[in-house]
C-alpha cells in the first residue's frame, strides 16, 4: 500500500495543479487532483507559494490546512468510487440529492470522515465505517 510522506502528499497536490495550470498531460489522479483544486480558489496561491512545502497550518492561527482538506476529498472520491464503506455512495447520493450541490455535499462528508478520524485517534480504536456513513446519512436529513 502507498503511504506517501507529507512532503510527497503535497507535492503530489502541487504539481498536478501545476500540470493544470501548464496546459500539461497528467495522471487519472492528477485530474482529479486538479479538479479538486479548482474547486478551491483560496488555495491556488498557496499551491503556488514557494513555501508550500514547508509552511504550518495550525488551529491556533484560524486557518484550514489546504493540504489536508484537498487530501481528505480525495480519500472521499476513493471512497464514493468504490462505495467503501459500504453504503457511503447511497447516503452520498441522498445527500447530494437535498443539498443540490456536489461540492457543498463533499463538505458534508468532509465533516463525518474528519469527526471519524478524530474519535479513531482519540479512542485508539480503528475507523468506524458504519457510523461514518450514519453521519453522512444524518448530514442528508
Amino acid at each position: 500500500m502507498f503511504n506517501p510522506s507529507r512532503d510527497q502528499a503535497r507535492q503530489f497536490l502541487i504539481d498536478a495543479w501545476a500540470k493544470r495550470r501548464n496546459r500539461l498531460p497528467g495522471t487519472p489522479m492528477d485530474t482529479l487532483a486538479a479538479d479538486l483544486v479548482a474547486l478551491h480558489p483560496e488555495y491556488h496561491a498557496l499551491l503556488e507559494a514557494e513555501d508550500a512545502l514547508t509552511r504550518e497550518w495550525t488551529p491556533e492561527q484560524g486557518e484550514t490546512n489546504p493540504f489536508l482538506h484537498l487530501s481528505l476529498h480525495l480519500a472521499i472520491e476513493e471512497q464514493l468510487s468504490i462505495d467503501q464503506p459500504p453504503g457511503i455512495c447511497a447516503a452520498f447520493n441522498i445527500l447530494q440529492s437535498r443539498r443540490g450541490d456536489r461540492h457543498d455535499a463533499l463538505h458534508a462528508v468532509l465533516e463525518c470522515l474528519g469527526e471519524m478520524i478524530w474519535r479513531s485517534q482519540k479512542n485508539g480504536l480503528p475507523p468506524d465505517g458504519e457510523a461514518y456513513v450514519d453521519c453522512v446519512r444524518r448530514a442528508a436529513g
